[in-house]
Parts: C-alpha cells; structure tokens; sequence
C-alpha cells in the first residue's frame, strides 16, 4: 500500500515539474506590429495566456472592463483613435504578471517611469527592448525554480513520519504546500521593500517637500502617504 502512494507522489512531482516546462511568456515578435482595437487585444491575450491559465475554458484573461480600469489607473496610456499599439500590448503583459501579486498603487511605481521614458519613443532602446531583455531570463529561472521545487517537495515528503497512514500523504502535501507559500510570502515582502524604495526616490523628484515631509511622519511612527492614487484591485 505505502509503495504505491509513493508512486502517485513521483507522479505528482513530475506533473508539476512537467507543467512548469510547458509555461511559454509572449514573444515580442508573436505581437501584432500594427494598432488593434480592443477586442482584438482581448482575444490576443486570451489566446497566448489562457492555455496556462488555472481554468483555461472558464479563466478570462482579459476583459474591456480590466484595460478601461488600467488606463483609469494610470497604468495604461490612452488608446489612439480606440486603437491600441505594441507598446500596449506589452504594458497589458506586465501588469497581468504582475496583478497577481501587487496592488494598482505598486504596478504604477514600476511601470510609470517606464511608460514615460521608453513608450512610443522612437528610439532603439524601448519598451519592446525592456521586455525582450527581461524575458531572456525566463529559461534559467524556470530551470532554477524545477530545482527548488523538487527540494522542497522532497524536504515535504520526509515530514510526518508518524502519522496516521490514512493522512500521512495529505499532511505532506499540506506540508508541501506551507513550503512553497512561505516562498512567495517572502519574495513577496522583498518585492513591496523594492517597490517602496522606488515609490520614495519618485516622490523626491516629483516633489521633494512632499517626501522629505513623508520621512519626518515616518520617523514619527506614522504611516507615509500613499503616492499614488488607484485602487486596489
């Protein structure tokens, strides 16, 4: 009985380890050079994203109502005779990484300075060679995090040694589970730190009274202003 449910774990852990190969970013050159209009976005998106989605028949990757709330938001500069660019599609990308682990408030500090600098510029460096360099990335993370997680999946299974046969396999899975979470949490708590750091050397340069007013609270014990306005999503 206890060969067999270790079985199932070896499965598992290749499953996962199988799904994590088969996440694939957009490639820049997959996007249309030519202006979209909105629905034709949306279905771009949802036919790149959904595959990898939780719910790939029922997940809606991205609707009308979401980039009307990004371009409220400040997240999303204004279509151009309702009609949306590269660089458009590009943002939408970002903020779709990044909404699952940020508030409206966050997404504007990192992406603000490179909407204003590197957006529709004309030059050889913008937005499409920002995005190009950061996904380069994307093969060695994905083999360093197949790394961790079977590690920790590994770490996972030598917990519970002692308990009851009939929970010990849902009690390492529970365990498996905590691991990764604690993961994110941290990661988590690194990017906001980051995030903040950011958020303060913006608020210097856009109004320096401002700021250093903000750090005086701070050393009050008081929370600083939020600078930005949005809504969490």
């Amino acid at each position: 009985m206890r060969g067999n449910m270790t079985i199932n774990s070896d499965d598992l852990l290749n499953s996962i380890l199988a799904s994590l190969d088969r996440i694939e970013h957009i490639e820049s050159e997959d996007i249309p050079n030519i202006d979209l209009y909105m629905d034709q976005v949306t279905t771009f998106m949802d036919k790149k994203l959904k595959p990898s989605s939780r719910y790939p028949g029922e997940d809606k990757i991205l609707t009308k109502t979401m980039i009307n709330n990004y371009a409220k938001n400040n997240l999303l500069p204004p279509p151009v005779k309702k009609k949306y660019s590269k660089e458009h599609v590009l943002l939408l990308i970002f903020i779709y990484y990044y909404k699952g682990v940020l508030s409206i408030n966050d997404i504007q500090t990192l992406l603000r300075p490179i909407t204003e600098k590197y957006f529709k510029t004309g030059e050889d460096f913008n937005l499409e060679s920002i995005y190009q360099e950061v996904f380069t990335m994307e093969k060695a993370e994905i083999e360093t995090l197949k790394d961790d997680v079977a590690r920790k999946y590994h770490t996972a299974q030598e917990t519970f040694q002692n308990a009851p046969e009939e929970t010990a396999d849902f009690l390492k899975n529970f365990s498996f589970i905590c691991a990764l979470s604690y993961d994110v949490y941290v990661k988590k708590l690194i990017i906001e730190k980051i995030v903040d750091a950011l958020a303060q050397k913006q608020a210097a340069t856009d109004c320096p009274g401002k700021a250093e007013s903000g750090k005086k609270k701070n050393n009050k014990g008081e929370k600083p202003e939020k600078e930005n306005g949005g809504t969490e999503k």
